[in-house]
């Protein structure tokens, strides 16, 4: 049986054995490209961890619900997951855009209110602004339907040619009404309102969950790690967990445990699953 790492933190510690002493009363939250799947250069192969599913299949039906909580499309996550009709996974949602679309296993369908109307606006000036800022080479788009994403990760200096977009970026998604979220190397357009806190906070109060775990890896998942905080303010115990990465430091010192990468979360997923599944919680 693989054993459940120890938490660095006394609030991690108490989450996690709320989590054990009370699984069905658990939300389990977790990020998608880093955490459950391993970054790659073209988003589009990302997939998820081999033991990712079988993992999840045996935590799942011992909690109160596992929630993937992503960027992506809700549809996107799901496919390049492997998440759909996998005995064991009824009580997965995967909310996607940041929780503007939800995904449910029972169903299988994708629930989501219009798309902003400043998405088509950026995206249509998009190559020109590119072109006027000197994008270094290896700079690509990523279409994201709700959201559209600059990277920059297979340009000769990569943070450079990040840190160049940061400012132009940030006016034309102001011109439209839309925010900019950066991540690893990259920098998304996306409509304000929406975060991995918001969606976090929102799951957790109605399952009416007593405990929650997240585990993320980016700068996007710090608005998660800001809800758990809250929540454990407001007397929920929660455990934050980074996959770990040097390219997001700011999460490794929040978190009251680092794993190493998605192979990491698999095992304490993994871990956690025979932990409650031994203790009949």
């Amino acid at each position: 049986m693989d054993s459940l790492p120890n938490p660095e933190t006394k609030a991690g510690r108490d989450g996690l054995r709320a989590l054990l002493a009370g699984p069905r009363g658990a939300v389990v939250g977790l990020d998608f490209d880093g955490t459950l799947a391993p970054i790659v250069a073209d988003p589009e192969q990302a997939r998820a961890h081999p033991g990712a599913v079988p993992a999840l299949a045996a935590l799942a039906p011992r909690v109160s619900s596992v929630a993937v909580i992503t960027g992506r499309p809700a549809a996107v996550a799901v496919r390049n997951g492997g998440f759909a009709g996998v005995p064991g996974l009824e009580h997965l949602v995967v909310l996607g855009h940041y929780g503007a679309e939800r995904w449910d296993a029972v169903t299988g369908t994708v629930s989501a209110p219009a798309p902003h109307p400043g998405v088509a606006a950026v995206r249509a000036g998009l190559p020109d602004l590119l072109e006027r800022a000197g994008a270094a080479r290896g700079t690509w788009i990523e279409e994201k339907g709700r959201a559209v994403a600059v990277h920059t990760r297979r340009a000769e200096d990569p943070q450079a040619a990040f840190e160049a977009l940061r400012v132009p970026l940030a006016n034309l998604a102001t011109r439209h009404g839309l925010i900019v979220e950066p991540g690893r190397l990259v920098l998304e357009l996306r409509p304000p309102g929406m975060d991995k806190g918001v969606a976090l906070l929102d799951h957790v109060r109605a399952t009416g969950a007593g405990c929650v775990l997240y585990a993320g890896d980016d700068l996007g998942d710090l608005p998660a790690f800001a809800a758990v905080e809250k929540l454990r303010s407001d007397g929920i115990p929660g455990l934050l967990v980074c996959s770990g990465s040097a390219e997001a430091p700011e999460l490794s010192e929040r978190a009251d445990l680092v794993v190493d990468g998605p192979g990491g979360v698999v095992h304490l997923l993994s871990a956690l699953a025979a932990a409650v599944g031994t203790s009949g919680g």
